[in-house]
């Protein structure tokens, strides 16, 4: 963990504040890569991920951008309401989940609005590297769009694409820009789940291979509940079986029992809590497996997902 204090918070967009975080003891920063994130621990104990934004060489500061969202859990309305410059942050070291492919000829980033933090990043190392990629912004409106000006100085200002709701000559033309897909052509996308699966549905439907699309996530869907059954746990190195009831997580059964599992999101989005099966098939309900992962059924992310069968044995 590392103790990081607000330098700046600026308000970057309508309802999207950016907050520049520093080491308190002024040290250098953990390095990251573009598409990684942080756990920033806020103060009425939630923990959430937020993509940093910042140029992946700067190692004085992390930039984070949140939207205050009005569905909420508590975390983007603790950060808009409460942190202020001088306010003091518990953050984890950078993990990246959605990193840039090696080795790509040419990449494709799509953002839908709050989802240009780790995009931008992207863009940034990518325009660095004298990469070949373009960038293409969808916001609701212009007021919506955060950091614009920003990537409109940009060194990469000219393979930057923004299209706004507002606007409809500026509308995106998907089937074009996604046209004659290549193995060696790279798509990364990341905002809205509406707009997220616009554009993977829009690339399988012109062959796009699914080992080139590569997307995260900031929010779960919301998932039916209103079927959902009891089922049990064993855990494999001690044989102790525990009862899930329709309405607790597999995470939260096993800290009653006193055995903790690492866990973040609990969404299923961040990957944390990743756990082995053993036995068993799980009911998959997260969004950091891939289909052809979940398909292998050899591993499930406790804090959402559930099971098809009476019996999962876990590898804990």
């Amino acid at each position: 963990m590392i103790d990081a204090v607000v330098v700046s918070r600026n308000d970057e967009a309508q309802d999207i504040c950016s907050f520049e975080l520093a080491a308190v003891d002024g040290s250098l920063l953990p390095p990251f890569s573009a598409g990684a994130h942080i756990d920033v621990h806020l103060p009425e104990g939630q923990v959430r991920q937020y993509s940093l934004c910042n140029h992946p060489e700067e190692r004085h500061r992390y930039l984070i951008g949140v939207l205050k969202d009005p569905a909420s859990r508590g975390g983007s309305r603790s950060l808009h309401e409460q942190i202020h410059n001088g306010a003091r942050l518990r953050i984890s070291a950078p993990r990246n989940l959605f990193p840039l492919a090696q080795g790509a000829r040419r990449s494709l980033l799509f953002a839908g609005g709050i989802g240009i933090t780790p995009i931008l990043c992207m863009a940034e190392q990518l325009a660095a590297s004298g990469a070949d990629f373009e960038l293409h912004y969808c916001a609701r409106s212009s007021e919506r769009a955060a950091f614009i000006e920003r990537m409109r100085g940009a060194a990469f200002a000219d393979r930057l694409f923004v299209h706004f709701d507002e606007q409809p000559e500026t509308a995106l033309d998907i089937a074009q820009v996604l046209a004659n897909p290549q193995a060696d052509v790279h798509l990364y996308v990341c905002g809205p789940g509406g707009f997220m699966q616009h554009v993977l549905e829009s690339a399988k439907a012109q062959g796009w291979q699914e080992a080139c699309l590569h997307r995260e996530y900031f929010a779960a869907a919301p998932v039916d509940t209103q079927g959902d059954g009891s089922f049990s746990v064993q855990l494999n190195s001690t044989g102790q079986v525990f009862e899930v009831p329709a309405d607790q997580s597999v995470v939260h059964v096993l800290e009653q029992h006193g055995i903790a599992i690492a866990m973040s999101c609990e969404q299923g989005i961040c990957g944390t809590c990743l756990t082995r099966v053993l036995s068993g098939t799980p009911e998959h309900r997260d969004l950091f497996l891939t289909e052809q992962e979940q398909a292998l059924n050899d591993q499930f992310t406790p804090c959402c997902s559930r099971s098809k069968t009476p019996l999962l044995v876990l590898d804990l």
